[in-house]
């Protein structure tokens, strides 16, 4: 990965994961947590929707909603592993 795939996972990292803690209350996680957050729900929303045969199609928006997606993915497994 270049420089600029690098930053452009990290922006669509920071955004996805800042949307998702916004939409699921009470997991707030910083910048960096965000970032981290977002970048596996990245991830995750890839290979759940390969898996599913949905593509939301190319460009940035896509790629955010597939990462927010993730995310939420993500932060509901967490807060079921919290709870246990």
């Amino acid at each position: 990965m270049d420089g600029q795939g690098l930053l452009y996972a990290i922006i669509i990292g920071a955004i996805a994961g800042w949307l998702a803690g916004e939409i699921k209350r009470g997991f707030g996680f910083g910048l960096i947590g965000n970032i981290i957050v977002g970048i596996i729900g990245a991830l995750v929303g890839g290979w759940l929707f390969g898996a599913l045969g949905v593509s939301l199609g190319t460009g940035a928006i896509a790629h955010i909603i597939t990462a927010v997606i993730g995310a939420l993915v993500v932060l509901f497994l967490v807060g079921l592993i919290r709870r246990a």
